[in-house]
């Protein structure tokens, strides 16, 4: 596929704040960074998650199969890299430190009140997936594969506007960077323009099980055998 190059590796879930700051988890919960360097392009992280979630600027947060909920702290020093934080979570995603979300196992949505104290505010609505940028932008699926983008920071009466198109899974970069895939595995990149004809999604070739979006426009998806590609349709070819 033109659009995609295939990275080494095999991961189950993936998660990219920017070019330099991708990670992934496979079907065994192990956790693994990129290193910026294709020809190695995995190092494997301690511990072990189901879901995760990267920041622009390095955050990275994680889920395991027990639905506790981790920060890593291994870019401090910490002995462990990973913190423990109150709550149950089987979702999660990071645009910033200050921009993390997560859905829980009944489909209740939560954000992160910067304070590891009391950290969950639950938010009204129910999705399945959720996808946060580092600017702030949030959108989500829930299970009927419906869409919405948060606007509870513009319009507290209604904090979610459905946006038209079905999808399962979604990832978000940044406001103008948001992408997506459908129940059939195909890809949808946003247009940016909600009236866009029918349909504010332009579909992008190949086929994905997850996609993870950048706040640099950088794009990484696994295909349903857990293959890994980078996406490239934005360069000169």
């Amino acid at each position: 596929m033109a659009d995609w190059v295939k990275i080494a590796g095999g991961l189950a879930a993936i998660s990219a704040g920017s070019r330099t700051t991708v990670w992934g988890v496979n079907h065994g919960s192990a956790i693994y960074r990129y290193t910026n360097y294709d020809a190695s392009p995995w190092i494997n992280i301690p511990g072990g998650l189901s879901d995760i979630g990267a920041g622009a600027d390095g955050t990275v947060w994680g889920v395991n199969g027990g639905n506790q909920i981790f920060r890593y702290a291994g870019d401090q020093g910490a002995s462990n890299p990973w913190v423990n934080i109150s709550g149950s979570l089987v979702r999660i995603d990071a645009g910033s430190r200050t921009n993390v979300w997560g859905v829980d196992s009944a489909d209740a949505i939560y954000r992160y009140t910067n304070h590891d104290a009391s950290p969950w505010i639950k938010i009204p609505g129910a999705l399945s997936d959720i996808g946060a940028g580092a600017d702030g932008t949030v959108w989500g699926v829930n299970g009927g594969n419906q869409v919405f983008r948060y606007t509870g920071d513009q319009d507290s009466s209604n904090p979610w506007k459905n946006v038209a198109g079905s999808l399962k899974r979604i990832a978000v970069g940044s406001r103008t960077n948001v992408w997506g895939v459908d129940p059939a595995g195909s890809i949808y990149r946003y247009t940016n323009n909600d009236a866009s004809g029918t349909n504010p999604w332009i579909k992008i070739p190949g086929t994905a099980h997850d996609i993870a979006a950048g706040a640099d426009g950088t794009v990484w998806h696994i295909n349903p055998g857990g293959e890994i590609y980078r996406y490239t349709g934005d360069q000169p070819s």
